[in-house]
């Protein structure tokens, strides 16, 4: 069995072990191939893994060996599945690997915010303690989370597992309802409308469909408070990126703190790169080494219970 991991350093960096995989059949690991590689490196391969390698309709029909594709990913929008559903070729993704690394960096966002850690650290390196008047002083307003109220759009695993770290902090729950259960006591029903209005933090976690797509546009900036916040660690579209640098830079709304853009890497005009009061980490909210961790044994046994004739997660 040939198995070729098409972009292993996302998942692995070098601080995991590929062995599992390896013991499965003769495994290649490339850390990043370029696009144009990707039919040459794939060849031989009845297994490949990849995690944003894009694998279109073109690829599928130029690897005839091709049986099983792994997605190291809970999103597989990079394959082209009905392509592969058509020649026979499995698809699975890994979901739910990422859900309290991702909560938890939802909150190292608001944070920051809040107190402002690392500038407050920078001032005391560069001596503006040292050189103060009192003995505690400030540079930015702080804010208390107990009491104010933190919408969620999208009260999946994750936004549940946001809720219940807000909720310790004190803070009131509004969600936007899922569609198949009802939300638990402690969490009130709002529109995606009602929530901007009331809110006084937006943390962002539903899928990117069409309909979600720009789900945060100027009309909904304009309904938010003065001083409410933005989290997106869900997906970059899901926000007019124009739309957010304008309230930013207005003052419309306090800030933002989104782990996810648009297109990432980002191009050098991206209005958020230079929008005030907006903090941006790089799509990084997933990575933590436990988070990885479980995604390299989860992308295992998807590929092991492929092998043995009863496939999970699978997605086409």
């Amino acid at each position: 069995m040939k198995i070729v991991v098409l972009d292993g350093h996302t998942l692995n960096p070098g601080d995991l072990d590929w062995s599992a995989l390896q013991a499965l059949g003769d495994c290649v690991v490339h850390p990043r191939i370029p696009a144009s590689d990707t039919i040459h490196v794939s060849a031989d391969a009845e297994v490949l893994i990849s995690n944003k390698v894009l694998l279109t309709r073109e690829h599928i029909a130029a690897l005839p060996k091709l049986r099983y594709i792994g997605v190291t990913a809970t999103g597989y929008n990079n394959v082209d599945v009905a392509a592969a559903r058509e020649r026979g070729i499995l698809v699975t993704n890994v979901p739910a690997y990422s859900t309290k690394s991702v909560a938890q960096h939802v909150f190292a966002l608001l944070l920051e915010f809040t107190h402002h850690t690392g500038s407050h650290s920078e001032g005391v390196r560069a001596g503006r303690w040292a050189g103060a008047q009192d003995w505690s002083y400030q540079e930015h307003p702080l804010l208390e989370l107990d009491g104010l109220t933190l919408g969620i759009v999208g009260y999946g695993r994750i936004g549940a597992a946001v809720g219940a770290i807000g909720a310790a902090m004190g803070m009131r729950l509004l969600a936007t309802p899922p569609r198949t259960r009802p939300l638990p006591a402690g969490v009130d029903a709002a529109t995606v409308d009602e929530l901007f209005e009331r809110s006084d933090v937006i943390s962002l976690h539903c899928a990117l469909t069409p309909e979600t797509r720009g789900l945060v546009n100027e009309s909904r900036l304009n309904r938010m408070k003065s001083t409410a916040f933005l989290i997106n660690t869900a997906r970059g579209p899901l926000i007019d990126e124009p739309a957010l640098a304008r309230a930013l830079n207005s003052g419309r709304i306090a800030g933002a703190g989104l782990d996810v853009l648009s297109t990432e890497p980002p191009s050098a005009d991206n209005p958020l790169l230079t929008a005030r009061n907006c903090i941006i980490t790089p799509h990084l909210a997933w990575a933590t080494r436990a988070a990885r961790a479980r995604l390299m044994a989860v992308t295992v046994e998807n590929v092991r219970d492929f092998l043995n004739g009863s496939p999970q997660n699978v997605v086409s």
